[in-house]
Formats: C-alpha cells, structure tokens, sequence
C-alpha cells in the first residue's frame, strides 16, 4: 500500500479514536446528573413516605382527642344519672349518652382504619429507604467506575494526541492539506473504505476506472461525491483445501 495512504489512515483511525473519547469526556456532566436524579427520584419516595405516615399519624391523634372528648362527657352523662330525680331527666340523659357512645364507636372504627393504613404506610416507608441505600450504593460504584472511565479516556487523549502529532509531522504537507479540507467539511471523516465499485460512506457508485486504480491501493484517490480519500481492502485468500488422500 502506498505510504501516503497508510499514514491517512492511521490519522483517521486516530482522530475517530480521538473524537469519541471527547465525546466519551463531554458526557460525564450528563452522567453525572442522571446518577444524581436517580438517587432524587429515590429520596423523594422516602419524604413522600415519610409525610403520608406523619399526616396519619397527626390525623389519628386528631381522631383520639375527639374520642377523649366525648369519653369525658360519656362519664359526666353517668355520674348525673346517677342523681337525677325524674324520668324526662332520666330520659334526657340516655339520649346523651347514648349520642355519645355512638361517637365514641364511630371514632374508634376511624382510629382503627389509620392504625391499619399506619402499618401499610410504615412498611411503605421501609421500601422506600432499602431503595434508597440501594441506589446509594450502586450509584457509588458507578461513580468509582466512572472516574476510573475518565481517567482512562484522559490517558487515551493524551496518547491519541501524542501519536498524531508525530504521524502529522511525518506526512506530506499536500497530503495533509487534503485530510484536514475533506475533515473539516464532512465531520471529521476524511477517509472512507470503497468496495464493491461503492464509497462505503456516501454509498455512491464509482466509475469503473476510477474503482480499479482506488484497489491498487497505489496513490491518494478522492471520491468524486464527497471528496473523502478512498482505499481499498483485499478480500482474504480463499484457505488451502488439504491435499486429497486416495
């Protein structure tokens, strides 16, 4: 193969590399965040958890105070029955108590329900903090992994540059000329396989002439479409059948 072709595809095989660990880079904000929304989602279920069982638990001792309430005027109803001198008394206060009692049972039935939902709502609760811990843990690690991602995409960078810069200054000036135009123009891909009479990129037919010089793989050849430098690869040599014993 050429030189000149070789070193061009060296450098987009560098600067593809080179281009996904910036973007690999770019995107630790976003991971960063996503890691960060998963452990929000989390705790919010907790206080959400939290505050469902607080407001039960406000609501039953509400429901006890009544209770108490009509209990005291349930033993105050008694003791006056207790002295009454007539029957219309007598009566007057049977319907008290009676009310009263009727109160209290219903209070009771009310304090019962929120002491069950109380169950529900504490075991709710529980869930919602294991999640939690367990989103705390795994978001961690992924955070150990990630930092350990990055400083491998950092070290690739380094490397990647380092690389190109001295592929760079071994190349042809014009050669180089023409990488970075077409790179420039068609987003970093300068240089694009040809198979099958085709650019494997723009999937543009070649002239038949223009296909056969691009398979001798002897000289810088552009694609008349997008201008990308054009190589080709040799399919592999069919494998030796074994000799045949008679």
């Amino acid at each position: 193969m050429n030189a000149d072709l070789e070193q061009v595809i060296a450098l987009q095989r560098l600067d593809t590399a080179g281009q996904d660990a910036e973007r690999r880079l770019a995107e630790e904000g976003d991971r960063t965040k996503a890691l960060e929304a998963r452990l929000e989602r989390a705790r919010e279920q907790v206080a959400s958890a939290k505050q469902r069982l607080a407001a039960n638990q406000e609501a039953r001792r509400a429901l006890e105070k009544d209770a108490a309430v009509h209990q005291g005027r349930l033993s105050k109803f008694r003791d006056q029955a207790m002295e009454v001198k007539t029957n219309q008394e007598y009566h007057a206060i049977q319907k008290e108590m009676s009310y009263a009692e009727g109160e209290i049972k219903a209070l009771e039935e009310k304090i019962l329900e929120r002491m069950l939902d109380a169950d529900d709502l504490t075991a709710a609760l529980k869930r919602g903090e294991a999640e939690l811990a367990k989103e705390q843990k795994e978001v961690e690690a992924e955070r150990r992994a990630m930092a350990g991602e990055l400083a491998d995409l950092r070290a690739a960078r380094e490397r990647l540059t380092a690389e190109r810069t001295a592929l760079v200054a071994a190349m042809d000036q014009r050669v180089l000329t023409i990488f970075e135009l077409v790179a420039r123009r068609r987003h970093g891909v300068a240089v694009a396989e040809a198979r099958d009479g085709v650019c494997t990129i723009c999937h543009v037919r070649l002239r038949p002439q223009v296909f056969n010089n691009v398979r001798r793989n002897a000289e810088i050849i552009q694609c008349d479409s997008c201008q990308r430098i054009l190589y080709f690869i040799p399919p592999p040599a069919p494998a030796e059948q074994p000799a045949r014993v008679e």
